[in-house]
């Protein structure tokens, strides 16, 4: 398996090889030795999510509070997604900056986002599927959202895909309004949660 950190920091792509024939395929998204290896740290899975997705369905941008936040391993086991990773970390090199990983049934590849950082995807199939190991579990009061369709972020949703919502998603706070509203996480937090996790 192959591992490299994004341009955006604390978010990593994953490459397993796959073994695909005429069963199937067979592929292993999560490592943990090749994790270990590349973070310097277990990834704790204290819950495990799963959604399947109509075409043009998106998610997010969704992110928690940090410490402690909550970090996502993600794969698509059946059908394609775009993955999309925003730093909404205040005082970052790259806030406001993403980075876009397609993800598919096939390739298996996986990625990683760290706390403090925002998540979101869309579904470029029917009925796709998202698997997340996440290292929290969930908390309504700590967890956030900016819009995806800020024009700030230009974030890379299909021109040919008509974006189908949450009520919750469509009515998240631009990037800029959720900074004014004290709702994003610090880099400088994040970033010392990050080093607790490596000691």
């Amino acid at each position: 398996m192959k591992a490299a950190e994004l341009v955006v920091p604390g978010a990593w792509v994953f490459e397993p090889p796959s073994f695909p024939d005429s069963r199937g395929v067979f592929a292993a998204p999560f490592q943990g030795a090749v994790f270990r290896e590349a973070l310097g740290f277990e990834l704790t899975v204290a819950q495990t999510n799963h959604s399947r997705s109509a075409r043009g369905v998106v998610r997010g941008v969704h992110f928690a509070d940090t410490p402690p936040g909550q970090a996502k391993y993600v794969y698509c086991p059946s059908g394609r997604l775009l993955d999309v990773i925003v730093d909404v970390r205040v005082g970052s090199p790259t806030f406001g900056e993403h980075v876009a990983v397609e993800l598919d049934s096939t390739s298996m590849r996986a990625v990683y986002v760290s706390e403090g950082l925002g998540h979101a995807f869309v579904a470029l199939s029917e009925n796709t599927v998202m698997a997340y190991l996440c290292s929290t579990g969930y908390s309504p009061g700590s967890e956030h959202g900016v819009s995806p369709l800020d024009p700030a972020l230009g974030l890379p949703w299909p021109e040919d895909l008509a974006p189908i919502l949450s009520d919750k998603d469509r009515d998240a706070p631009s990037l800029a309004e959720a900074r004014a509203q004290g709702l994003l996480p610090t880099f400088d937090a994040c970033s010392r949660w990050y080093e607790d996790l490596r000691r």
